[in-house]
């Protein structure tokens, strides 16, 4: 029914409480409280307010019943629900009211169960299922729609305004009480995908017939890919190393394109077991520019610089093991936007203090190439979800299709560049050698172009260099998908490729392997595709 517009400023008589993180919660309840405002508040939530000597009334002595079957059940009642949604303004409202003697809830404060962390923490299942949120949802929900007359907060770092705002103009203003409500719905949406993903993994389900996609604010950017763009950094809560959960030790705010580049050089280098090889990723606008393993960090640097130097200028460098002083002295020597790294140590950290706006970030641990994740992607009207690419090539069934085999450092090189392939842009070729990255050919319309492209920019590598022939002499070739033609095949040759790695599958597959075997190189294949578009 139609009722008269409520008044800008509500005042705020009775406040319910009741919060998993009780961070902030004592000053603010002894704000309310200093206000005059009543507080009514349920289990652990009015014992720590009780207990820092504040009076508050328990949700009970407001239901008339206890709280039951392990707090599952405490607030889901007419005397909560009831106060949170009458329309003050209202008659019949009103009446129900003082016939049931339902109390108005002016304001509500609720932070829901810990369902993310929970997860996050790799909680079983049933422990995860009892950190759903049951009652906590439906008051905020009740109170955000009835926002003309209700406040309602659903994260600690707003307690002070509406303290501020209580104290000057008596209660809260409608503008305020819009942009909490609009809060509010946000969280409970962002709460729900979460528990929906949750269920979908857990289940198994490939294709859920409703997906929502939840994330809390990290970050406000100044811009996106362009100054045009608006954008912002929303992390999901997935326990996964990265730069969403890396600690800025240092340097200036990081921008749309550093948090998409950093995340792309992470996930490249992780691919390499810190205990078995140091590995470097140098990363320009999403693709890798140079990628090496070597015994050392700043071995593995130095042979990763050399691939492309150039484009590696304002680049991304992501390693797999403890930045250490004598790498960051490698680092520090040309302009470089963020280095990522599990960790870094003090001389490491002193050295590149002294470049200012020079971004470090340490995450803790490497993410897990083999780990189950969804990769969303938006188009007109809707979005593509698949899982994350986490095939890994040591758990592949390699097969050697021509008559000569690859030698040991040929295999070893193979597989080296394969790995570097699912962090390429399609079409994607990759010249290796001695575990290092000496040609990329990336995002062309054709894969001859990118071939050819790899072995112009690796002639330009061994220029800038001093040397005299193409680095990629003596490398072997990886390619993230088939070889629809010989064509491809003869342009890695005549780049001096001896061995090549694809997946294999093509209609002409006899024509490339018979290519192949004409210019005496090994092949081998996958039977598994890398594009990355």
């Amino acid at each position: 029914m139609p009722h008269a517009k409520a008044a800008d400023i509500q005042p705020i008589r009775r406040a319910l409480i009741s919060v998993s993180d009780k961070t902030g919660l004592i000053e603010f309840a002894a704000a309310l409280n200093e206000a005059g405002i009543e507080l009514v508040s349920t289990g652990g939530t009015a014992r720590a307010i009780k207990e820092a000597g504040l009076p508050v009334k328990d949700v009970s002595d407001l239901t008339g019943f206890p709280e039951m079957m392990d707090g599952r059940v405490k607030t889901l009642h007419p005397m909560v629900h009831g106060g949170l949604l009458a329309v003050r303004d209202n008659e019949d409202h009103k009446s129900s009211m003082e016939v049931h003697g339902i109390a108005r809830i002016d304001l509500l404060a609720v932070n829901l169960y810990p369902f993310e962390e929970t997860v996050a923490k790799g909680a079983d299942y049933e422990t995860c299922v009892e950190n759903i949120d049951i009652g906590g949802p439906a008051m905020i929900r009740a109170a955000a729609k009835n926002h003309d007359y209700v406040t309602v907060l659903v994260d600690g770092a707003d307690y002070a305004q509406v303290i501020a705002e209580i104290t000057e103009e008596g209660g809260t203003t409608m503008k305020t009480r819009r942009a909490l409500a609009h809060k509010a719905y946000a969280r409970t949406a962002a709460y729900d995908a979460a528990i929906s993903n949750w269920f979908a993994d857990e289940l198994a389900v490939e294709a859920p017939t409703y997906r929502a996609i939840g994330g809390t604010l990290k970050q406000s950017l100044r811009y996106g890919e362009n100054p045009h763009q608006k954008a912002s950094f929303y992390v999901t809560g997935e326990n996964r190393p990265g730069v969403a959960t890396a600690e800025q030790v240092q340097g200036k705010e990081l921008s749309y394109n550093n948090i998409n580049d950093t995340d792309a050089a992470f996930e490249c280098v992780a691919e390499f077991n810190p205990e078995e090889t140091a590995a470097v990723a140098i990363i320009k606008h999403a693709n890798p520019c140079g990628v090496a393993m070597d015994g050392s960090l700043a071995e593995a640097y130095r042979k990763a610089l050399k691939c492309d130097p150039v484009s590696a200028f304002g680049g991304i460098i992501a390693l797999n093991r403890t930045l250490d002083g004598e790498t960051a002295e490698e680092i520090a020597k040309i302009f470089t936007e963020v280095i990522i790294a599990p960790d870094a140590d003090e001389e490491a950290r002193k050295i590149i203090g002294a470049k200012k706006n020079l971004r470090l970030l340490v995450t803790g641990g490497l993410p897990d190439p083999r780990a189950p994740g969804l990769f969303v992607k938006t188009v007109a009207g809707g979005f593509l979800a698949q899982t994350r690419d986490n095939g890994v090539i040591d758990d592949l069934d390699l097969k050697v299709v021509t008559k000569r085999k690859p030698g040991a450092q040929e295999l070893a090189d193979l597989k080296f560049a394969f790995r570097i392939c699912k962090h390429v842009k399609s079409n994607a070729i990759i010249y290796a050698k001695n575990g290092a990255t000496v040609g990329i050919g990336a995002g062309q319309m054709s894969r001859v172009d990118s071939a050819r492209i790899a072995a112009r920019k690796s002639e330009d590598a061994a220029r800038e260099a001093g040397e005299t022939e193409a680095l990629t002499k003596g490398s072997v070739v990886a390619s993230d998908a088939f070889f629809p033609f010989a064509d491809g095949l003869l342009s890695a040759a005549e780049a001096g490729a001896t061995a090549v790695i694809q997946p294999g599958g093509s209609m002409r597959d006899e024509e490339v392997i018979a290519a192949a075997d004409e210019r005496d190189l090994a092949m081998v294949m996958t039977g598994m595709r890398h594009f990355r578009h």
